[in-house]
């Protein structure tokens, strides 16, 4: 019988790569130095450019020829080519989710969106972008479509590259919670449709709050 092995050691290097680049430890743009990673995990350079490759492939590194590692930087470009395909990506999940979530789904993700209320009631915006997060995955969950979540999965990653956060522009809690209050109400209803299309204008809507505010971590081309 084959033997269950434990995380291969390269796997456990990206996750902490990728935690450090989500929390801009590792900013945009920056070099990675290999020798010294490699010194600060006590590992050899092997498994490190392991972990590379797999942030490469999920687009959070660049790996440049004679040149080296560094961690990509997002453009407004990519935030405009990136939306639309969350967009119709999401909007896709809210109606499947529609057509396949039990009456137990509906209340657990009910329950999110009352997080929801509670943390936009008390101006807590870390909780209402933690509870967001949920309340869009539990939607994706229930599409019971793997692929649309891994792709959704892929692009949310990217995205985390970016500093912008759009709940800090005035007025942009309370719009968010607007929409979300009608995709659960069309949720509810039944409707499939009218879900989907008003997911879809809530990502949009969400990159033209983006839009409104300057960051020097996003390049402009």
């Amino acid at each position: 019988m084959t033997r269950i092995v434990p995380t291969a050691l390269y796997q456990e290097v990206a996750e902490r790569l990728r935690q450090r680049i989500f929390a801009h430890e590792l900013t945009p743009g920056t070099w990675i130095d290999e020798q010294k990673l490699a010194e600060q995990y006590g590992i050899s350079r092997t498994p490190l450019r392991e972990a590379l490759k797999v942030l490469a492939s999920e687009g959070l590194v660049e790996l440049k020829p004679r040149r080296g590692c560094y961690v990509t930087e997002i453009s407004r470009r990519d935030l405009d080519d990136i939306f639309p395909l969350m967009a119709m990506l999401e909007g896709r999940c809210a109606s499947e989710a529609v057509r396949r979530a039990k009456a137990a789904d509906m209340t657990a993700l009910k329950a999110i969106h009352e997080q929801l209320e509670s943390a936009a009631r008390e101006g807590r915006i870390d909780a209402f972008f933690e509870a967001n997060q949920e309340f869009h995955k539990k939607i994706q969950e229930l599409s019971g479509n793997r692929w649309l979540l891994s792709v959704i999965q892929d692009l949310r990653k990217v995205l985390k590259l970016s500093r912008l956060h759009s709940l800090s522009l005035e007025g942009r809690l309370q719009q968010s919670l607007d929409e979300h209050r009608v995709i659960m109400a069309a949720l509810e209803a039944g409707d499939s449709t009218k879900a989907e299309k008003l997911m879809h204008d809530h990502l949009l809507s969400g990159r033209e709050a983006l839009a409104k505010i300057q960051d020097p971590a996003v390049k402009t081309a």
